[in-house]
């Protein structure tokens, strides 16, 4: 009984000191919430955005529909968001002179991307970065941008918004951002949007994988109006590999889980086997009916 008493004991002497390291742990995952520019001094530390309300103001916009707001693309040319429902959409703010966190954020939302266009095809989402540092993220501005960081991806746009609508539009999606001497202090998230045009999640970091945005972007997609000009049945079982596609943390790929293939079609089985038994129990009561004098 006393080692019994004494292991126990031991083994709460050591949980309480351990919980230090598994906090420590925690907040190395912890996704960075937001980004402070730091000019170049590596010492100065700015905190003028305050973080608690910041994040307020991001979760607040969850549920909002996004507004139809005119921007204009690469080319110059006019782009209302509206033109994007039908699909779910990601959305990031970004300033170009960012020479930090904004290229960080851009290049793991890239390779996070590039997995997802793999296996649920670039035609079935879309990305869209929008230079809030108005007049100075002019389209010229993002076209140099994007072309610095490589991003050639036939979903992903990058949008020039006018200086007038900057807040109204920042506001919308829930994304916070404060002028300092050094650039912005800004949050770091990236917004989701479903087809209908309604903000249904926010992701933050700077840091984050495939499995981050493409685990919802699977049920936005699944969740989608099936368009008119697909065939139905094509359609519903492009939407079945998809939803049987998960993420290998090994490989930071995805791969097809065959098993989810079989309790698909069980599940179908089984739904055929009991409407057939519900039609067969219909139609016997029916003659019953019929025989009974």
């Amino acid at each position: 009984m006393p080692g019994r008493f004494s292991r126990a004991l031991l083994a709460s002497l050591l949980l309480v000191a351990a919980q230090p390291l598994f906090a420590e742990d925690a907040a190395s995952d912890k996704p960075k919430l937001t980004a402070r520019s730091q000019g170049a001094n590596k010492e100065l530390a700015l905190t003028t955005l305050d973080e608690k309300a910041a994040f307020a103001s991001s979760q607040n916009a969850i549920g909002r529909q996004v507004g139809d707001f005119v921007l204009l693309d690469r080319q110059g040319r006019p782009v209302e968001l509206s033109r994007y429902r039908g699909k779910p959409l990601l959305v990031t703010f970004i300033y170009t002179a960012c020479f930090q966190v904004c290229p960080t954020i851009t290049r793991n939302l890239q390779k996070a991307v590039d997995n997802t266009v793999s296996v649920m095809g670039a035609e079935r989402f879309n990305v869209v970065s929008i230079g809030f540092n108005q007049p100075f993220d002019s389209p010229g501005a993002l076209k140099d941008f994007s072309r610095q960081y490589g991003i050639h991806l036939p979903n992903w746009e990058f949008l020039s918004p006018a200086p007038a609508i900057v807040g109204a539009l920042t506001a919308n999606f829930g994304f916070s951002y404060v002028a300092t001497p050094a650039g912005f202090d800004h949050i770091n998230q990236v917004t989701l949007v479903d087809a209908e045009g309604r903000i249904v999640r926010q992701v933050y970091g700077e840091k984050f994988s495939a499995e981050d945005l493409a685990e919802p972007l699977k049920l936005l997609i699944a969740g989608s109006a099936i368009p008119p000009e697909t065939g139905t049945l094509k359609e519903i079982m492009e939407r079945v590999r998809i939803l049987c596609s998960i993420y290998d943390p090994v490989t930071g790929r995805y791969r097809t889980n065959y098993s989810l293939y079989f309790q698909f079609a069980g599940f179908v089985t089984f739904v055929g086997f009991m409407i057939y038994l519900s039609i067969n129990f219909w139609k016997n009561r029916r003659r019953g009916a019929t025989k009974a004098p």
